[in-house]
């Protein structure tokens, strides 16, 4: 009997680790970037994302400073797939830096599925490259890393600060969440708002893409209740495009970009950068008509 029993347990033991290494997403992600990249990422559903504020950059738009919460900030996200990992991001970059990183994309393996502003009349001039990759969770974090490397190289090789510096603002991330009725954060004087599109399936060669992959429509306030300045970005699908222009520009809120950030994304997804400045009431009620043109309205989740 003891013999059958332990019999049994052998064949229980392997079939679950069996199990564990054909399961997509078995593998810890996280733990394989931080151990190749040296950096510190957060993790959400078995996914990774390596943030990089870029507070080595000075960049100022009609007077007021940009910084990482209000949109300077580079970003890569990873997903296991099926087949290994998927890798999507956003990297800031000088007009200079753009074709040797474009240069070393290709030696490493990752593509530019958008290169375009996010900004208007910034100083500088800012760029914002979209890369993808496909492969092993390792030559993907080997490629991010040397990416990073580059970009850093090109800027002298200076270790940028790690925290944001604060903007002068004594807006309520309260009263701003009141508002649009949407979850709102303070973030070194920024309040922010991060809406998901729950209501969308998106999938990309097959990976679902969430708003932690970058699929989600965002505001960042500062200033005073009576002048503010917001910038952010929508999400939209492509029936969407023209009812959110409109509404925002019916509320003066300036749209200075609308364009793709991926490629093979099914359905089709369209991203519109807008700035605005002026009462903060009056900057809230011309989001929230915006977002009432598309379904981010009804579904506040964060898929």
């Amino acid at each position: 009997m003891e013999s059958r029993i332990a019999f049994l347990l052998v064949l229980v033991c392997n079939s679950a680790a069996q199990g564990q290494n054909s399961a997509p997403g078995a593998q810890d992600i996280g733990a394989v970037v931080e151990r190749i990249t040296g950096l510190k990422a957060t993790r959400h559903d078995g996914q990774a994302k390596l943030s990089f504020p870029q507070t080595d950059l000075d960049v100022r738009l009609d007077g007021w400073s940009i910084s990482p919460p209000m949109g300077l900030s580079s970003w890569a996200a990873f997903a296991p797939t099926a087949n290994g990992a998927v890798v999507m991001g956003d990297f800031v970059l000088k007009g200079t830096e753009i074709a040797p990183v474009e240069q070393l994309l290709q030696e490493v393996g990752l593509t530019v599925t958008g290169l375009h502003n996010h900004f208007a009349r910034e100083e500088p001039r800012v760029m914002f490259m979209h890369v993808e990759g496909h492969g092993s969770a390792e030559s993907l974090a080997e490629g991010v890393k040397a990416l990073v490397g580059r970009i850093r190289e090109l800027r002298g090789g200076g270790q940028a600060p790690s925290s944001s510096p604060a903007v002068t603002s004594s807006l309520s991330a309260d009263e701003i969440e009141r508002e649009l009725g949407q979850k709102a954060e303070l973030n070194a004087g920024v309040v922010r708002v991060v809406v998901g599109r729950p209501d969308v399936n998106l999938l990309a060669h097959g990976t679902e893409i969430t708003s932690f992959m970058g699929f989600n429509t965002w505001a960042a306030f500062q200033g005073t209740a009576e002048r503010a300045a917001v910038a952010g970005d929508f999400a939209m699908l492509e029936n969407e495009v023209a009812p959110v222009i409109a509404a925002l520009t019916r509320h003066k809120i300036e749209v200075v970009a609308v364009h793709n950030h991926m490629v093979h994304e099914n359905p089709r997804i369209f991203f519109l950068h807008y700035w605005g400045v002026g009462p903060v009431k009056s900057l809230t009620a011309g989001l929230k008509d915006a977002l009432s043109q598309t379904a981010t309205a009804k579904g506040k989740g964060t898929r």
